[in-house]
């Protein structure tokens, strides 16, 4: 019985360590303020596969990044901050959204912002494991792109919620893809518990850190009565920010730093 016991304990570990290992959400640990974060995997490790978190450490340059799976009528109000500011963006977005919303697709193209891939459906895309199922929710989202703006969708992809495993970077890879991350967040996308002024930069001021791939809801309320003063701080601390294609030329590690490591899976608060 005793043996039985040890079998049964030692395969319910395995089964666990199994399952962390093929899906995971992305984390990250920040040790100290204005300094980059560990992810849940390094740099290293996601540029086997196209795939990204953080930029160069030797430039102090963000990245503005926003996801949404809906509208909420505030996107265009935070277009008009981003053109004062003459900032790059890119927004992840579902199919839906890229298919209601053709005026604010086209405003954010013709104003020099990446429209990018967030799915069309935003599921756990780590249960889509076949090419054939992962490769749909892309491609959905493509169509409608190209419905709308006449051109091919630029190819960068979020994972909803973080969530991925190998297999999907992977296939990401293999259709064309770069997977975007992110370094610094906060907790704003709830639209009754948005955080005030003072909550967002106490989270979003010490996250900043070179290189930095900066993730914000474009559904937040206190998103978009904050940007303009979050882009005044970023420019007085002697940032400047720049597109994803500057990221992708630039890169996070060097070519030939092509390791497997990997750190424990922490959260962002």
């Amino acid at each position: 019985m005793k043996k039985i016991c040890k079998f049964l304990i030692c395969f319910i570990i395995l089964a666990a360590c199994q399952t962390y290992a093929y899906a995971d959400s992305w984390g990250l640990h920040f040790t100290k303020d204005n300094e980059r974060p560990q992810g849940n995997a390094t740099a290293e490790y996601l540029a086997q596969f196209d795939a990204y978190f953080i930029g160069c450490e030797n430039e102090k340059v963000l990245y503005m990044t926003f996801d949404a799976g809906y509208e909420n009528d505030l996107t265009a109000g935070i277009l008009d901050t981003l053109k004062k500011h003459e900032v790059p963006a890119a927004f992840f977005l579902v199919g839906t959204y890229i298919r209601d919303h053709p005026e604010l697709i086209l405003r954010m193209a013709e104003e020099g912002h990446i429209v990018a891939n967030h799915t069309m459906t935003h599921p756990d895309m780590s249960k889509l494991n076949d090419k054939s199922s992962f490769a749909k929710e892309l491609s959905q989202v493509e169509e409608h792109y190209k419905n709308v703006t006449g051109q091919d969708i630029p190819k960068f992809y979020r994972p909803p919620r973080g969530i991925y495993n190998e297999t999907n970077l992977k296939l990401a890879k293999e259709l064309g893809y770069k997977t975007i991350f992110w370094s610094a967040a906060y907790k704003d996308w709830e639209d009754n518990n948005q955080p005030s002024r003072e909550e967002a930069f106490s989270k979003l001021i010490p996250r900043t850190h070179p290189g930095g791939i900066i993730l914000l809801h474009n559904t937040s309320k206190t998103n978009a009565k904050i940007l303009d003063e979050l882009l005044t701080r970023y420019k007085d601390m002697g940032y400047r920010l720049e597109s994803l294609f500057h990221l992708i030329e630039k890169g996070a590690v060097s070519p030939t730093a092509l390791g497997t490591g990997s750190v424990p899976n922490w959260k962002t608060p």
